[in-house]
């Protein structure tokens, strides 16, 4: 392991039809991969990646799984050629649970269920078109804040991911979030805009869901993780299993301090960044967050290969 060296992984929205195909064609344990995962959940998760339709991959129930296995797949193809270990995860959102399972504190079948569970339990704490997220370019933490406290009117709006300096996420009531966007605008954002989303992901709204996932989690086999994981809650990494579990079951109605968690990893002498999962987000709020930080997002094989190199020379360098 290296101190310079950390692992990320992305939430929802990263997801894409025929996401890992290329890598696949190369390495056949990205297939053995989504065919646990299929095991698990009783369908052909790689037929809806690959083939869709979109909306159906875009189920929140879905979703979920499918960027689990994804992420889980790149992990094993980078274990098969022995790319340097990282000394410390973390991921965004969903994305905690895929670090948690490639650091060995959850097993990968128990974790494609858990976090099914936990889209469908999203889903069903606030009925299609109750809830709302936006996205706030170019205020800070604050403004936004209070901005969401305005709006409110006894209903529920609030910052939820602080994913880079002036890059915030508001969720909640779907009014009181259009109310939120109308005062982020006056008070002088770049950008205020609805996402395309169903779901309101951690505000209070999503209190019910959270009760569900504790249950789940409260079956399953939780270990000490082999990695350090900085958890989105408090962006610290837990010491023992039982403030892991309690920390993944407020995160779902608690915001995601993704700038905390990036910059805990840099304190603890992280210095380059590997993206693990389809799309490149993580790595693009990374350089927002720390100039000084080198990133690469692996999607394919010649994405795999730059990551793999600048990796072995991030534990070069610290030789």
């Amino acid at each position: 392991m290296t101190n310079s060296l950390a692992f990320v992984f992305p939430g929802q929205g990263s997801q894409q039809i025929g996401m890992l195909r290329e890598l696949a064609e190369r390495y056949s344990v990205v297939r053995t991969t989504f065919e646990e995962g299929a095991q698990a959940l009783g369908y052909d998760l790689w037929n809806v990646v690959q083939e869709g339709p979109a909306e159906a991959l875009n189920e929140t129930a879905c979703t979920q799984p499918a960027l689990l296995t994804a992420s889980v797949a790149i992990w094993r193809v980078w274990q098969e050629l022995e790319g340097p270990r990282p000394h410390v995860m973390a991921g965004h959102s969903l994305g905690e649970y895929s670090a948690l399972v490639c650091s060995g504190a959850l097993g990968f079948a128990d974790a494609v269920r858990l976090v099914r569970r936990r889209g469908e339990a999203m889903q069903a704490a606030v009925p299609q078109g109750v809830g709302a997220m936006a996205a706030v370019l170019g205020l800070d933490n604050a403004t936004v804040e209070a901005a969401c406290h305005d709006a409110s009117q006894g209903e529920i709006v609030a910052a939820v991911n602080y994913n880079a300096p002036g890059q915030v996420v508001i969720a909640g009531n779907r009014s009181a979030v259009e109310r939120a966007i109308a005062a982020c605008q006056e008070a002088g954002a770049k950008r205020a805009i609805s996402l395309p989303v169903s779901v309101p992901s951690h505000c209070a709204l999503m209190e019910p869901a959270s009760r569900v996932l504790a249950d789940a989690l409260g079956d399953m086999d939780v270990r000490v993780p082999r990695y350090q994981v900085v958890q989105n809650v408090d962006a610290l990494a837990p010491d023992n299993t039982a403030t892991l579990s309690d920390n993944l079951v407020q995160q779902l109605y608690k915001p995601v301090l993704w700038t905390d968690c990036v910059n805990a990893m840099v304190e603890q002498g992280a210095t380059t960044f590997i993206e693990c999962g389809p799309g490149k987000v993580l790595t693009g709020l990374g350089k927002r967050i720390n100039r000084g930080i080198r990133g690469q997002a692996i999607n394919d094989p010649e994405s795999l290969a730059s990551a793999l190199e600048m990796a072995r020379e991030s534990t070069s360098d610290n030789k």
